[in-house]
């Protein structure tokens, strides 16, 4: 893959990056990207095979017409994506499933689940610090007449083997939680969790969108039966998604889009093409290079935390421990969250999930772990990835220093 290291965003007067005490950075031409949990920029790896699968002078046949040269060779592409996305999450080919992205993947696997005639249970276990995508599906599925469990983090607030357990019920069909919450970046012990999960006799549906790019995955390993990932959190592109379904569950599975039997009767509708590739060359790239971007992305976190932490009063939520590198949410006291993001201009973070981002209501999650209102709505989230440089976590750091001070001297 092409250098991670080279600043992308800083003039040439910026590439040289200030000590912590140095307070001379100046602005940048085009801005800061520390929003990485709510997308991902495509690799330029990436891009280029999927410009591959558009034009008449490339692969650009329906993946489904196999009878002619055009579909069998775009088939032959999507083949392969699928094992690259396998070999990401230790996974065969044929189990893994496209969809437009991890929302759909979500709702397949929960709704697939407690929708299914051949599922013993009716009760659907989920914690209440879950993506949207999981919470609003298992609200539409109660009032079909399902019953769902909200569980609540631990004191240390973290979903541990021992909260599953108080939560599981001999009719719990489907338990379904994150691998690293988006927010706050925790992470749950799945393996412990699917212990006793499987003990009680329950399908464990995982949510790795914000893990995959982050974290070691081998579903054997971690025990899961179902798991949904996300392209554009990988560096791939925005409007593909996949679910890993094992073998064992694909029969009791029911699909949700109907229409022409593709992805083995479980999603219809034509695959895009380029985009699914698009998903297995962000794979690829990933199985090829996750221990360096971690190592990376690690420096690269300590380095802002180092710039924030001199902030006075500033809070880390969320276990600090049981934290991934890359995503890092902050509170500051007497500075209003909107008014911090409006201050720094240049500097793109968010106050939470994207999804949410255009409401002003205190975070769920930060709810869920027990942060009062006020400061929920004081806390902003840093997320930081291949790309991010040290040069554009000190402009940051010293960005959001200046501006927390401005923003309480105007509030006195």
């Amino acid at each position: 893959m092409g250098s991670p290291h080279r600043p992308r965003n800083l003039s040439k007067s910026q590439r040289k990056p200030p000590s912590l005490g140095d307070s001379s950075v100046s602005n940048t031409e085009e801005g800061v990207y520390l929003d990485y949990a709510a997308t991902t920029p495509v690799a330029p790896e990436v891009a280029k095979t999927m410009a591959k699968f558009l034009t008449i002078d490339g692969v650009f046949g329906n993946p489904h017409s196999v009878t002619h040269r055009f579909g069998h060779a775009a088939s032959e592409a999507v083949d392969e994506a699928r094992r690259h996305v396998g070999r990401l999450i230790g996974a065969d080919a044929d189990e893994i499933f496209w969809t437009s992205g991890a929302t759909e993947a979500i709702n397949l696997a929960v709704k697939g689940v407690m929708l299914s005639p051949r599922v013993q249970g009716r009760h659907l276990l989920v914690s209440s610090l879950e993506h949207k995508a999981v919470l609003d599906t298992a609200h539409w599925l109660s009032g079909e007449g399902l019953e769902v469990t909200y569980l609540a983090p631990d004191a240390d607030g973290m979903i541990t083997p021992e909260v599953v357990r108080t939560g599981l019920r001999p009719d719990t069909a489907l338990v379904s939680l994150m691998h690293v919450n988006n927010e706050v970046g925790t992470v749950t012990d799945i393996p412990s969790v699917a212990r006793v999960v499987r003990d009680n006799g329950t399908l464990f549906h995982v949510d790795a969108v914000q893990s995959a790019a982050r974290l070691p995955i081998d579903v054997s390993l971690m025990g899961v039966d179902l798991l949904s990932l996300s392209g554009h959190k990988i560096y791939g592109p925005k409007g593909v998604g996949a679910l890993f379904v094992s073998r064992a569950v694909r029969p009791l599975l029911v699909p949700q889009i109907h229409g022409g039997g593709q992805e083995g009767g479980l999603r219809a509708g034509t695959l895009a093409t380029h985009q699914v590739v698009g998903l297995g060359a962000a794979a690829r790239l990933i199985n090829d290079c996750q221990s360096s971007d971690a190592e990376r992305v690690a420096a690269i976190d300590r380095r802002l935390l180092g710039w924030l932490e001199r902030i006075d009063g500033a809070v880390v939520n969320g276990n600090r421990v049981a934290r991934v590198p890359g995503i890092l949410n902050i509170a500051f006291p007497r500075v209003e969250a909107e008014s911090l993001m409006l201050a720094l201009g240049d500097v793109a973070i968010s106050a939470g999930s994207a999804c949410t981002a255009a409401s002003i209501e205190p975070s769920h999650v930060l709810e869920g772990l027990g942060v009062t209102e006020t400061l929920a709505l004081s806390s902003v989230r840093f997320s930081v990835g291949r790309y991010t440089t040290e040069a554009e976590v000190d402009f940051a750091g010293q960005c959001v220093n200046d501006a927390v001070s401005t923003l309480r001297s105007i509030a006195v």
